[in-house]
Protein backbone atom coordinates (compact mmCIF):
# COMPACT_ATOMS: atom_id res chain seq x y z
CA UNK A 1 0.00 0.00 0.00
CA UNK A 2 1.20 3.25 -1.28
CA UNK A 3 2.20 6.33 1.64
CA UNK A 4 -0.92 8.25 0.08
CA UNK A 5 -3.59 5.84 1.42
CA UNK A 6 -1.99 5.04 4.52
CA UNK A 7 -1.52 8.41 5.53
CA UNK A 8 -5.28 8.92 4.67
CA UNK A 9 -6.66 5.98 6.51
CA UNK A 10 -5.08 7.24 9.63
CA UNK A 11 -6.88 10.31 9.04
CA UNK A 12 -9.86 8.88 9.02
CA UNK A 13 -9.42 6.49 11.76
CA UNK A 14 -8.11 9.51 14.26
CA UNK A 15 -12.00 11.33 13.99
CA UNK A 16 -12.95 14.80 14.69
CA UNK A 17 -10.10 15.94 16.70
CA UNK A 18 -8.03 15.61 13.38
CA UNK A 19 -9.58 17.62 11.48
CA UNK A 20 -7.16 20.85 13.31
CA UNK A 21 -4.45 18.87 12.25
CA UNK A 22 -4.51 18.37 8.73
CA UNK A 23 -5.93 19.97 5.60
CA UNK A 24 -7.00 17.67 2.46
CA UNK A 25 -6.87 19.26 -1.12
CA UNK A 26 -9.33 18.42 -2.84
CA UNK A 27 -8.54 16.07 -5.84
CA UNK A 28 -10.23 18.37 -8.15
CA UNK A 29 -7.46 21.41 -7.51
CA UNK A 30 -4.93 18.68 -8.33
CA UNK A 31 -6.05 17.26 -11.52
CA UNK A 32 -9.25 18.62 -13.15
CA UNK A 33 -12.80 19.58 -12.20
CA UNK A 34 -13.93 15.34 -12.26
CA UNK A 35 -10.59 13.48 -11.53
CA UNK A 36 -10.06 11.96 -8.11
CA UNK A 37 -6.79 10.71 -7.74
CA UNK A 38 -6.60 6.69 -6.98
CA UNK A 39 -5.02 7.97 -3.45
CA UNK A 40 -7.30 9.88 -3.01
CA UNK A 41 -10.37 7.72 -3.62
CA UNK A 42 -12.15 5.95 -0.30
CA UNK A 43 -12.57 2.64 -0.72
CA UNK A 44 -15.75 0.79 0.13
CA UNK A 45 -17.01 -2.73 1.59
CA UNK A 46 -20.42 -3.56 0.47
CA UNK A 47 -22.09 -6.19 3.02
CA UNK A 48 -25.14 -7.71 1.14
CA UNK A 49 -25.31 -7.76 -2.37
CA UNK A 50 -29.10 -8.28 -3.64
CA UNK A 51 -31.19 -6.12 -5.54
CA UNK A 52 -30.48 -2.73 -3.66
CA UNK A 53 -26.65 -3.44 -2.91
CA UNK A 54 -25.49 -4.09 -6.19
CA UNK A 55 -27.39 -0.77 -6.84
CA UNK A 56 -25.06 1.03 -5.04
CA UNK A 57 -21.96 -0.01 -6.41
CA UNK A 58 -20.57 3.54 -7.41
CA UNK A 59 -20.65 6.90 -5.71
CA UNK A 60 -18.65 9.52 -6.12
CA UNK A 61 -14.78 9.69 -4.41
CA UNK A 62 -14.90 5.89 -3.64
CA UNK A 63 -14.14 2.28 -5.27
CA UNK A 64 -15.23 -1.11 -3.88
CA UNK A 65 -12.89 -3.21 -2.20
CA UNK A 66 -14.83 -5.37 -0.27
CA UNK A 67 -17.99 -7.67 -1.20
CA UNK A 68 -19.67 -9.47 1.64
CA UNK A 69 -22.85 -12.04 1.09
CA UNK A 70 -24.57 -15.14 2.10
CA UNK A 71 -26.16 -15.84 -0.86
CA UNK A 72 -22.93 -16.96 -3.59
CA UNK A 73 -25.37 -16.12 -6.37
CA UNK A 74 -25.34 -12.49 -5.31
CA UNK A 75 -22.13 -12.02 -4.78
CA UNK A 76 -21.65 -13.73 -8.13
CA UNK A 77 -23.89 -10.63 -9.83
CA UNK A 78 -22.18 -8.04 -7.70
CA UNK A 79 -18.73 -9.42 -9.19
CA UNK A 80 -19.84 -8.85 -12.78
CA UNK A 81 -21.05 -5.39 -12.27
CA UNK A 82 -17.85 -4.26 -9.97
CA UNK A 83 -15.88 -5.29 -13.35
CA UNK A 84 -12.93 -5.50 -11.63
CA UNK A 85 -11.38 -7.95 -8.70
CA UNK A 86 -12.41 -7.30 -5.30
CA UNK A 87 -12.19 -9.67 -2.28
CA UNK A 88 -15.11 -11.47 -1.18
CA UNK A 89 -16.25 -12.40 2.22
CA UNK A 90 -19.02 -14.93 3.17
CA UNK A 91 -18.64 -13.39 7.16
CA UNK A 92 -19.23 -9.53 7.55
CA UNK A 93 -16.73 -9.85 10.48
CA UNK A 94 -13.96 -10.79 8.13
CA UNK A 95 -15.10 -7.47 6.21
CA UNK A 96 -14.73 -5.69 8.82
CA UNK A 97 -11.33 -6.79 10.00
CA UNK A 98 -10.27 -5.57 6.53
CA UNK A 99 -7.62 -2.56 6.73
CA UNK A 100 -8.28 -1.62 3.26
CA UNK A 101 -12.18 -0.79 3.82
CA UNK A 102 -12.83 2.81 4.58
CA UNK A 103 -16.61 2.78 4.50
CA UNK A 104 -18.78 0.25 4.70
CA UNK A 105 -22.07 0.06 3.02
CA UNK A 106 -24.82 -1.94 5.14
CA UNK A 107 -27.77 -3.27 2.43
CA UNK A 108 -28.83 -5.94 4.42
CA UNK A 109 -32.44 -6.59 5.81
CA UNK A 110 -33.51 -4.35 9.03
CA UNK A 111 -32.62 -6.91 11.46
CA UNK A 112 -28.93 -7.18 10.53
CA UNK A 113 -28.81 -3.49 10.33
CA UNK A 114 -28.57 -2.68 14.42
CA UNK A 115 -25.46 -5.17 15.01
CA UNK A 116 -23.57 -4.50 11.66
CA UNK A 117 -23.60 -1.02 12.30
CA UNK A 118 -22.54 -1.34 15.87
CA UNK A 119 -19.57 -3.68 15.14
CA UNK A 120 -18.66 -1.63 12.00
CA UNK A 121 -17.99 1.46 14.38
CA UNK A 122 -16.24 -0.44 16.62
CA UNK A 123 -14.28 -1.84 13.47
CA UNK A 124 -13.16 1.78 12.93
CA UNK A 125 -15.63 1.90 9.93
CA UNK A 126 -17.41 4.60 8.48
CA UNK A 127 -21.36 3.68 7.48
CA UNK A 128 -23.96 4.46 4.93
CA UNK A 129 -26.53 2.68 6.18
CA UNK A 130 -29.85 2.06 4.16
CA UNK A 131 -33.42 2.49 5.69
CA UNK A 132 -34.97 1.90 7.95
CA UNK A 133 -32.26 3.02 10.47
CA UNK A 134 -33.13 0.20 12.83
CA UNK A 135 -35.77 -2.47 13.47
CA UNK A 136 -36.16 -1.75 16.92
CA UNK A 137 -36.15 1.63 18.42
CA UNK A 138 -33.90 0.13 21.29
CA UNK A 139 -31.63 -1.43 18.52
CA UNK A 140 -31.20 2.60 17.07
CA UNK A 141 -30.06 3.62 20.22
CA UNK A 142 -27.31 1.14 20.29
CA UNK A 143 -25.95 2.49 16.97
CA UNK A 144 -26.45 6.08 18.22
CA UNK A 145 -24.02 5.69 20.99
CA UNK A 146 -21.73 3.23 19.46
CA UNK A 147 -21.74 6.21 16.56
CA UNK A 148 -20.33 8.36 18.96
CA UNK A 149 -18.09 6.12 21.22
CA UNK A 150 -16.10 5.22 18.41
CA UNK A 151 -16.10 8.83 16.39
CA UNK A 152 -17.54 7.72 12.89
CA UNK A 153 -19.71 9.07 10.24
CA UNK A 154 -22.67 7.42 9.49
CA UNK A 155 -25.40 8.29 6.56
CA UNK A 156 -28.84 6.76 6.56
CA UNK A 157 -29.54 5.80 2.82
CA UNK A 158 -33.12 8.08 2.33
CA UNK A 159 -32.27 11.55 0.93
CA UNK A 160 -35.71 13.75 0.82
CA UNK A 161 -34.62 16.29 3.44
CA UNK A 162 -31.63 17.73 0.95
CA UNK A 163 -32.16 16.62 -2.25
CA UNK A 164 -34.29 15.06 -4.96
CA UNK A 165 -38.21 15.98 -6.38
CA UNK A 166 -40.12 15.33 -3.29
CA UNK A 167 -42.35 12.74 -3.97
CA UNK A 168 -45.88 14.60 -5.34
CA UNK A 169 -45.01 18.23 -4.26
CA UNK A 170 -43.02 18.94 -7.64
CA UNK A 171 -40.20 20.20 -5.72
CA UNK A 172 -37.29 19.92 -3.20
CA UNK A 173 -38.19 19.32 -0.08
CA UNK A 174 -36.51 23.31 0.89
CA UNK A 175 -39.18 25.70 -0.36
CA UNK A 176 -41.60 23.71 2.06
CA UNK A 177 -39.26 23.78 4.73
CA UNK A 178 -39.06 27.82 4.22
CA UNK A 179 -43.00 28.00 3.89
CA UNK A 180 -43.08 25.99 7.51
CA UNK A 181 -39.99 28.34 8.87
CA UNK A 182 -41.68 31.24 7.74
CA UNK A 183 -44.92 30.88 9.47
CA UNK A 184 -47.57 31.35 7.04
CA UNK A 185 -49.51 28.76 7.52
CA UNK A 186 -49.34 28.98 11.20
CA UNK A 187 -48.89 26.83 13.96
CA UNK A 188 -49.37 23.73 14.41
CA UNK A 189 -49.18 21.61 11.69
CA UNK A 190 -51.01 18.69 10.66
CA UNK A 191 -49.30 16.11 7.92
CA UNK A 192 -51.28 14.13 5.47
CA UNK A 193 -49.33 11.44 3.62
CA UNK A 194 -51.92 9.11 1.22
CA UNK A 195 -52.23 8.89 -2.61
CA UNK A 196 -53.87 12.33 -2.69
CA UNK A 197 -50.54 14.22 -1.57
CA UNK A 198 -48.40 11.59 -3.78
CA UNK A 199 -47.81 8.53 -1.69
CA UNK A 200 -48.25 4.87 -1.86
CA UNK A 201 -47.72 2.88 1.12
CA UNK A 202 -46.84 -0.38 -0.28
CA UNK A 203 -49.48 -2.47 0.83
CA UNK A 204 -47.91 -5.29 -1.32
CA UNK A 205 -45.30 -5.74 1.33
CA UNK A 206 -47.51 -8.24 3.29
CA UNK A 207 -46.11 -11.20 4.56
CA UNK A 208 -47.94 -15.19 3.80
CA UNK A 209 -49.78 -16.82 7.01
CA UNK A 210 -49.31 -20.60 4.35
CA UNK A 211 -45.73 -21.25 4.19
CA UNK A 212 -44.51 -25.04 4.23
CA UNK A 213 -41.32 -25.89 4.58
CA UNK A 214 -38.64 -25.76 1.51
CA UNK A 215 -35.43 -27.48 1.23
CA UNK A 216 -32.60 -24.09 1.48
CA UNK A 217 -30.94 -23.58 -1.75
CA UNK A 218 -27.23 -24.98 -1.88
CA UNK A 219 -25.91 -21.38 -2.41
CA UNK A 220 -27.66 -19.74 0.98
CA UNK A 221 -26.45 -19.94 4.24
CA UNK A 222 -29.98 -19.48 5.28
CA UNK A 223 -28.90 -19.91 9.40
CA UNK A 224 -26.57 -16.98 9.12
CA UNK A 225 -29.22 -15.05 6.54
CA UNK A 226 -31.38 -14.84 10.02
CA UNK A 227 -28.38 -13.85 12.19
CA UNK A 228 -29.86 -12.54 15.24
CA UNK A 229 -33.92 -13.41 14.03
CA UNK A 230 -35.74 -16.80 15.32
CA UNK A 231 -35.17 -19.75 13.83
CA UNK A 232 -38.34 -20.46 11.36
CA UNK A 233 -38.32 -22.79 8.62
CA UNK A 234 -37.02 -21.49 5.16
CA UNK A 235 -39.35 -20.73 2.43
CA UNK A 236 -37.79 -18.56 0.01
CA UNK A 237 -40.59 -16.38 0.38
CA UNK A 238 -39.22 -15.11 3.67
CA UNK A 239 -36.01 -13.99 2.44
CA UNK A 240 -34.72 -11.73 -0.65
CA UNK A 241 -37.20 -9.89 -2.37
CA UNK A 242 -40.18 -10.21 -0.09
CA UNK A 243 -38.91 -10.52 3.66
CA UNK A 244 -40.38 -7.19 4.19
CA UNK A 245 -43.74 -8.66 4.78
CA UNK A 246 -42.39 -10.34 8.16
CA UNK A 247 -41.82 -8.69 11.65
CA UNK A 248 -38.92 -10.62 12.37
CA UNK A 249 -36.58 -9.27 9.45
CA UNK A 250 -38.89 -5.85 8.44
CA UNK A 251 -42.03 -4.18 8.99
CA UNK A 252 -44.25 -4.36 5.77
CA UNK A 253 -45.02 -1.01 3.66
CA UNK A 254 -44.41 1.02 7.09
CA UNK A 255 -40.56 -0.55 7.54
CA UNK A 256 -39.88 -0.21 3.52
CA UNK A 257 -41.50 3.49 2.85
CA UNK A 258 -41.67 4.95 6.48
CA UNK A 259 -38.19 6.60 6.98
CA UNK A 260 -38.09 7.81 3.31
CA UNK A 261 -41.99 9.73 3.85
CA UNK A 262 -41.48 10.36 7.73
CA UNK A 263 -37.71 12.11 7.85
CA UNK A 264 -38.56 15.10 5.84
CA UNK A 265 -41.97 15.84 7.81
CA UNK A 266 -39.53 15.72 11.32
CA UNK A 267 -37.07 18.12 9.17
CA UNK A 268 -39.69 20.27 8.14
CA UNK A 269 -41.19 20.52 11.54
CA UNK A 270 -38.15 21.02 13.27
CA UNK A 271 -38.59 17.94 15.62
CA UNK A 272 -35.35 16.10 15.19
CA UNK A 273 -34.54 16.33 18.49
CA UNK A 274 -37.80 15.28 19.91
CA UNK A 275 -40.21 12.16 19.26
CA UNK A 276 -44.12 12.14 18.80
CA UNK A 277 -45.94 11.40 22.22
CA UNK A 278 -48.97 9.24 21.16
CA UNK A 279 -49.16 7.51 18.18
CA UNK A 280 -53.15 5.88 17.71
CA UNK A 281 -53.43 2.82 15.16
CA UNK A 282 -56.63 1.83 13.07
CA UNK A 283 -55.78 -1.24 11.78
CA UNK A 284 -56.77 -5.02 10.99
CA UNK A 285 -55.74 -7.45 13.98
CA UNK A 286 -51.90 -8.34 12.58
CA UNK A 287 -50.89 -12.24 12.27
CA UNK A 288 -47.84 -13.05 14.83
CA UNK A 289 -45.64 -13.51 11.81
CA UNK A 290 -46.73 -11.83 8.68
CA UNK A 291 -47.15 -8.22 8.16
CA UNK A 292 -50.55 -6.72 7.50
CA UNK A 293 -51.86 -3.51 6.10
CA UNK A 294 -53.52 -0.59 7.87
CA UNK A 295 -56.12 1.74 7.86
CA UNK A 296 -54.57 4.94 9.84
CA UNK A 297 -52.03 5.75 11.70
CA UNK A 298 -51.84 9.45 13.63
CA UNK A 299 -48.77 10.22 15.47
CA UNK A 300 -49.17 13.44 17.54
CA UNK A 301 -46.28 15.79 19.37
CA UNK A 302 -46.14 17.21 22.69
CA UNK A 303 -47.13 20.64 20.54
CA UNK A 304 -50.14 19.56 18.98
CA UNK A 305 -48.79 18.96 15.30
CA UNK A 306 -50.00 15.67 13.68
CA UNK A 307 -48.97 13.51 11.04
CA UNK A 308 -51.51 11.28 9.47
CA UNK A 309 -50.47 7.97 7.64
CA UNK A 310 -53.90 7.51 5.81
CA UNK A 311 -53.51 3.57 4.34
CA UNK A 312 -56.98 4.01 2.95
CA UNK A 313 -56.67 6.93 1.01
CA UNK A 314 -59.65 8.23 2.55
CA UNK A 315 -58.88 11.75 2.30
CA UNK A 316 -58.99 12.47 -1.45
CA UNK A 317 -59.02 16.15 -1.34
CA UNK A 318 -56.17 16.45 1.70
CA UNK A 319 -53.63 18.96 1.72
CA UNK A 320 -50.30 17.90 2.45
CA UNK A 321 -49.55 20.55 4.97
CA UNK A 322 -52.48 21.90 7.07
CA UNK A 323 -52.58 24.61 9.71
CA UNK A 324 -54.55 27.26 11.16
CA UNK A 325 -53.88 29.86 8.76
CA UNK A 326 -53.17 28.28 5.29
CA UNK A 327 -52.96 25.07 3.30
CA UNK A 328 -50.35 23.07 1.04
CA UNK A 329 -51.66 21.10 -1.54
CA UNK A 330 -49.88 18.46 -4.03
CA UNK A 331 -47.78 20.26 -6.56
CA UNK A 332 -47.10 23.22 -4.31
CA UNK A 333 -50.10 24.87 -4.47
CA UNK A 334 -51.44 26.51 -1.65
CA UNK A 335 -54.74 28.54 -0.70
CA UNK A 336 -52.28 31.49 0.73
CA UNK A 337 -52.89 34.25 -1.84
CA UNK A 338 -49.18 35.42 -3.74
CA UNK A 339 -47.26 32.25 -1.86
CA UNK A 340 -44.45 32.98 -3.76
CA UNK A 341 -44.02 36.49 -3.96
CA UNK A 342 -44.19 36.29 0.13
CA UNK A 343 -41.95 33.82 0.82
CA UNK A 344 -39.02 36.08 -1.10
CA UNK A 345 -39.21 38.36 1.86
CA UNK A 346 -38.04 34.72 4.33
CA UNK A 347 -34.50 33.00 4.49
CA UNK A 348 -34.24 30.09 2.77
CA UNK A 349 -32.65 27.07 5.44
CA UNK A 350 -29.51 26.48 6.17
CA UNK A 351 -27.18 24.80 4.20
CA UNK A 352 -26.81 20.97 4.85
CA UNK A 353 -23.68 18.69 4.70
CA UNK A 354 -24.63 16.23 1.35
CA UNK A 355 -22.02 15.11 -0.10
CA UNK A 356 -20.86 11.66 2.23
CA UNK A 357 -17.42 11.47 1.17
CA UNK A 358 -16.28 15.41 2.38
CA UNK A 359 -18.16 14.37 5.32
CA UNK A 360 -16.09 11.16 5.58
CA UNK A 361 -12.96 13.26 4.65
CA UNK A 362 -13.36 16.36 7.34
CA UNK A 363 -14.92 14.22 10.20
CA UNK A 364 -18.75 16.24 9.80
CA UNK A 365 -21.87 15.05 10.41
CA UNK A 366 -24.07 14.27 7.66
CA UNK A 367 -27.44 15.63 6.51
CA UNK A 368 -29.06 12.33 7.48
CA UNK A 369 -27.38 10.98 10.75
CA UNK A 370 -27.33 8.42 13.42
CA UNK A 371 -29.14 11.52 15.50
CA UNK A 372 -32.07 12.78 13.16
CA UNK A 373 -32.17 9.31 11.61
CA UNK A 374 -32.88 7.09 15.20
CA UNK A 375 -35.82 10.48 15.73
CA UNK A 376 -37.77 9.54 12.10
CA UNK A 377 -36.87 6.19 12.57
CA UNK A 378 -38.59 6.02 16.10
CA UNK A 379 -41.10 7.22 13.95
CA UNK A 380 -41.54 4.21 11.80
CA UNK A 381 -41.24 2.20 14.75
CA UNK A 382 -43.31 3.12 17.31
CA UNK A 383 -46.10 2.84 14.34
CA UNK A 384 -45.18 -0.61 13.84
CA UNK A 385 -45.53 -1.50 17.92
CA UNK A 386 -48.62 -0.24 17.90
CA UNK A 387 -49.84 -2.04 14.65
CA UNK A 388 -48.48 -5.08 15.90
CA UNK A 389 -50.18 -4.63 19.36
CA UNK A 390 -53.41 -3.11 18.04
CA UNK A 391 -53.80 -0.34 20.24
CA UNK A 392 -53.30 3.39 21.11
CA UNK A 393 -49.96 3.80 22.81
CA UNK A 394 -48.45 6.99 24.27
CA UNK A 395 -44.67 7.37 24.23
CA UNK A 396 -41.85 9.10 26.22
CA UNK A 397 -39.42 10.64 24.21
CA UNK A 398 -36.94 11.57 26.30
CA UNK A 399 -36.66 7.84 28.03
CA UNK A 400 -37.41 6.66 23.94
CA UNK A 401 -39.47 4.25 25.67
CA UNK A 402 -43.84 3.66 25.98
CA UNK A 403 -45.61 4.50 29.11
CA UNK A 404 -47.17 2.01 31.38
CA UNK A 405 -47.00 -0.78 28.64
CA UNK A 406 -44.85 -3.65 29.30
CA UNK A 407 -45.69 -5.38 26.20
CA UNK A 408 -44.88 -2.43 23.98
CA UNK A 409 -41.56 -2.03 25.13
CA UNK A 410 -40.50 -5.33 24.84
CA UNK A 411 -41.18 -4.42 21.17
CA UNK A 412 -38.35 -1.48 22.25
CA UNK A 413 -35.85 -4.51 22.79
CA UNK A 414 -36.26 -7.40 21.71
CA UNK A 415 -34.06 -10.92 22.21
CA UNK A 416 -31.91 -11.75 19.82
CA UNK A 417 -31.15 -15.54 19.02
CA UNK A 418 -27.97 -16.17 20.06
CA UNK A 419 -24.84 -15.99 19.97
CA UNK A 420 -25.90 -12.44 18.41
CA UNK A 421 -25.66 -9.35 20.35
CA UNK A 422 -25.82 -6.28 20.21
Amino acid sequence: MNHSIMDRRRFIKKGAAAVAAFTIIPARVLGGKNHIAPSDQLTKGIIGTGVMGRGHVRYDGTRVAAICDVDRSHLEMARKIIGYPVKEYHDYSELLADPGVDIVHIVTPPHWHGIMSVDAARAGKDIWLDKPMTRTIGEGIRVKEAVSQYGRILRLNTWFRFRGNFYGMGTTVQPIKKLVDSGLLGWPLKVTINAATGFDWKFEWIGRTDLVEQPVPPQLDYNMWLGPAPLKPYHPHRVHTTFRGYWDYDGGGLGDMGQHYLDPVQYLLGKDETSPVRVDIDAPVQHHDAAGTWRRVELTYEDGCKVILDGENKDTEAPYLEGPDGKLYRGFRSDIPDLQKKLQAFPDPPPQITDFSSAVRNRQKFALNEENGFRSCTMVNMAIVALRLGRSLDFDPVKCEFINDHAANRLVNQPLRGPWVI
